[in-house]
């Protein structure tokens, strides 16, 4: 579905991905680990269009999508669900929620509370609040709300930068069912960032740990979480920095 191979992004002089190589299978759950400024971010950002690489490729369901505005690849399926939830405060949650449809408003109006209620119903909490102040959510409403905004732009491979970020852990347990949820029942494909490692190998079927920009290791969820060079470094051990 997704072929990123030998893509080199900077910002400015600063080189920040280093070569980044890795297939994402359609209906799978990949997740991509590792420490602050290790490059996650800033991969998806690329692959978003926020960002253009300088070398390397980025191929979607067959076609070069590297050079492709933000616009032009929200189109095609692929969204981004932002770190820190970017929630616009002063609107309503419905209305925040009609933001992801924006690109569609016009040739889907008639589908679009369709698409309102099938997030309701995997958020019902949302339902109850549709007409508050997205500022005046929890943190884990906040989260729910982005990922709804997220799921209106009926994306094909929903990208998700770091959706546990200062939630309880009982909330993030509840967001990751509603990950493995996404891919079970509507058939989503996801790439999930995430520091909390444990978190992230349980509900992905794949994942890669990157290390100052470049892939270290990359396999299954559960061969990651037997690593001993995982497990020292991201699951309780003594923490340390995993060679390239």
């Amino acid at each position: 579905m997704l072929q990123v191979k030998d893509v080199h992004t900077y910002h400015g002089f600063l080189h920040v991905l280093k070569g980044i190589s890795f297939e994402l299978n359609k209906g799978e759950i990949f997740a991509i680990v590792g420490s602050n400024g290790a490059g996650k971010s800033t991969l998806l950002g690329t692959i978003a269009g926020i960002y253009q690489q300088r070398e390397g490729s980025i191929t979607y369901e067959g076609e070069d999508i590297g050079k492709q505005k933000v616009e032009a690849i929200v189109k095609k399926g692929i969204c981004l669900v932002p770190e820190r939830r970017q929630i616009f405060d002063a609107l309503s949650v419905k209305d925040n929620m009609m933001l992801g449809a924006y690109h569609r408003y016009r040739h889907s109006k008639r589908t679009l509370q369709k698409d309102i209620d099938r997030c309701y119903e995997l958020f019902p909490k949302l339902k109850t609040m549709e007409d508050r102040p997205g500022g005046l959510l929890s943190g884990g409403e906040q989260q729910m709300l982005a990922i709804a905004r997220g799921l209106m732009s009926n994306p094909k491979l929903m990208m998700l930068d770091e959706p546990s970020l200062g939630l309880a852990p009982l909330i993030v347990k509840d967001i990751m069912n509603i990950l493995d949820q996404l891919r079970e029942e509507f058939g989503t494909t996801i790439i999930l960032v995430e520091q909390n490692v444990k978190a992230a190998l349980k509900v992905a079927d794949r994942a890669c740990v990157m290390e100052r920009g470049e892939i270290a290791i990359e396999g299954e969820s559960k061969a990651l979480m037997k690593d001993p060079r995982v497990r020292d470094a991201y699951l309780g051990g003594k923490s340390q920095s995993i060679p390239v």
